[in-house]
């Protein structure tokens, strides 16, 4: 017998995890600063930078991001960056973004 996990499961667990890297790079005064925005319908989402990105390598001011989004901060071998319009991306790093209007499917697609 085995038992799947609900739909919903999937989407709390990668919601808890963006929290905690959340947290790790900004600190838990800001986390609840973000928690407050994303009750007004900000939406806080991350992607992963791989070898295979399109974006490994590029400059920030290079990639064109979805319509009401911007980059909160880049976590760079476990450490927030300040997002740079100079800064090239590299393999593992962890973009983390906000946007009022984007999809998860809108930020892939812009980085990936």
């Amino acid at each position: 017998m085995l038992d799947l996990p609900r739909p919903e499961a999937r989407a709390a667990v990668s919601a808890c995890r963006r929290a905690y890297l959340i947290e790790e790079a900004t600190g838990a005064t800001d986390t609840v600063a973000l928690l407050r925005l994303s009750k007004a319908g900000v939406e806080v989402m991350e992607t992963v930078i791989t070898s295979r990105s399109r974006t490994a390598g590029a400059a920030l001011s290079d990639i064109v991001l979805p319509n009401g989004t911007v980059i909160a901060t880049v976590v760079r071998d476990g450490q927030p960056t300040a997002p740079e319009p100079d800064m090239r991306l590299r393999p593992g790093d962890e973009v983390l973004l906000a946007s009022h209007q984007a999809t998860e499917q809108d930020v892939q697609s812009a980085f990936q």
